[in-house]
């Protein structure tokens, strides 16, 4: 069980109580403080953390408009936030960032990563490859930024202090410049001498140290050993989408002093996004992340079918493909349902939900360009037939397909029609005004 899991458990205690009084509270706290514990969180945090959740929800007078209940949940969700520590900014301007960590942190990864941020943001990036000692690296960072579309520079057989000065000549029209250094099994002198003379060479306007989630713990030692030798901007979290022991480092980072700026969430380019203490702790609880889906909906709902649908209030079977091509790009189904409030779905569940997308794109495509775009041709069962066996589908899959779009055709007529929720959208969309 992950801590999001195990915090939303220890919640579903007080929100299925039928009475909410001291001996709801208390369990809910013991609740807390197995999945803290459980997720590697410091013992003593843990129990000053959860003392004040307690403190709070018996003592403190609620909120207008608020019961217990309600008080409880929302003492739960500052105090958790309270405990990641601040949310990161990042700086949407011109500078330089140097990153930091040991073998198996994901630093070059996150290069990549980083890169691509900034480069969503309107801003030119550009990948140094200054680790000299790991195998593969050069090779491995010039690959990830060919895939994000990142100026690249690296020298085999240089230093890696020559590589650091010459990769910041050669790249000096780049609005980001992100220098990968190199990691050793533990912070010793040697890795920490190199560090010093890389940021005297490079002057980077931040330093990062990238950590794994699944250390645990160990994250404060590690980030006070490499803040002594290079001062820290912040910290990067790699491994944040299936590791138990991601609220461990987290709070551990939190502890040391120093900040977490941004979280990987998977192992995609994309997979990546600002830490945001308040955003984070909102999916531990379960809470809906409506902002963000919409964040999504709007980077890749770019198809004009798509935005002449929804401008006409009118659906055809191509328009419908080219939804289901947005919600490819919006990232695995599963992250989707999880900004809809859906966090604890069997994994089986979720992978029958992509099939049958899959399944509805292979008959789409199998439909002549007139039943594309005209859905009634559709209603005809000699049609669904011959759609079935050109898609490899049996007759009911198709039958379900039309049954979906019709469904999906009348909510955005409804949508179109509904004035007031339109001026909610703003300018999400053309014509959504």
């Amino acid at each position: 069980m992950d801590l999001g899991q195990g915090i939303r458990q220890a919640l579903a205690k007080i929100t299925g109580a039928t009475v909410v009084d001291e001996k709801a509270v208390k369990e809910l706290v013991r609740e807390l403080q197995r999945a803290l514990l459980a997720s590697d969180v410091n013992v003593k945090l843990v129990f000053t953390l959860s003392k004040s959740i307690e403190k709070r929800c018996l003592q403190e007078k609620p909120s207008h408009g608020l019961g217990l209940r309600e008080h409880a949940i929302t003492v739960v969700y500052e105090e958790l936030s309270r405990m990641l520590g601040e949310s990161y900014s990042p700086k949407i301007t011109p500078h330089r960032i140097m990153l930091l960590g040991i073998y198996g942190s994901g630093k070059t990864t996150t290069a990549g990563k980083i890169a691509r941020f900034y480069k969503s943001k309107g801003l030119k990036a550009g990948l140094i490859a200054a680790d000299v000692h790991r195998p593969a690296a050069h090779e491995q960072l010039e690959q990830l930024s060919q895939q994000v579309g990142a100026e690249f520079y690296g020298k085999k057989g240089a230093t890696a202090e020559e590589i650091t000065r010459q990769g910041a000549a050669e790249l000096a029209q780049c609005d980001v410049l992100v220098l990968d250094t190199a990691g050793r099994s533990a912070f010793d002198e040697e890795l920490a001498s190199e560090l010093r003379t890389l940021r005297e060479t490079f002057k980077p306007d931040e330093a990062f140290l990238v950590l794994s989630a699944d250390v645990g713990q160990v994250a404060e030692r590690q980030a006070a050993e490499f803040n002594a030798s290079v001062p820290l901007t912040g910290v990067i979290v790699t491994k944040m989408d299936g590791s138990g022991k991601g609220g461990g480092a987290l709070s551990a980072v939190a502890a040391s002093g120093c900040k977490v700026a941004f979280i990987g969430t998977g192992e995609k380019p994309e997979a990546f996004e600002a830490f945001d203490a308040k955003k984070f702790v909102a999916r531990l609880c379960g809470f809906p992340d409506l902002q963000g889906l919409l964040e999504k909906v709007k980077e890749t709902t770019g198809e004009e079918q798509l935005q002449k649908a929804i401008e006409d209030g009118k659906l055809d079977y191509n328009a419908f493909m080219a939804q289901m091509k947005a919600m490819k790009k919006m990232g695995p189904l599963k992250g989707i349902l999880q900004m809809m409030g859906a966090y604890d779905l069997p994994e089986e569940l979720v992978g029958k939900s992509e099939e049958r997308m899959k399944s509805f794109e292979a008959a789409v495509n199998s439909m002549t360009p007139a039943e594309r775009a005209n859905p009634d041709l559709m209603h005809n069962a000699k049609r669904q037939a011959r759609v079935a066996k050109g898609a490899g589908l049996q007759e009911k899959d198709v039958r379900e397909l039309v049954t979906n779009f019709e469904r999906a055709s009348k909510m955005m007529k409804g949508l179109r029609g509904n004035r007031s929720l339109m001026k909610k959208l703003g300018g999400m969309m053309p014509g959504m005004r």
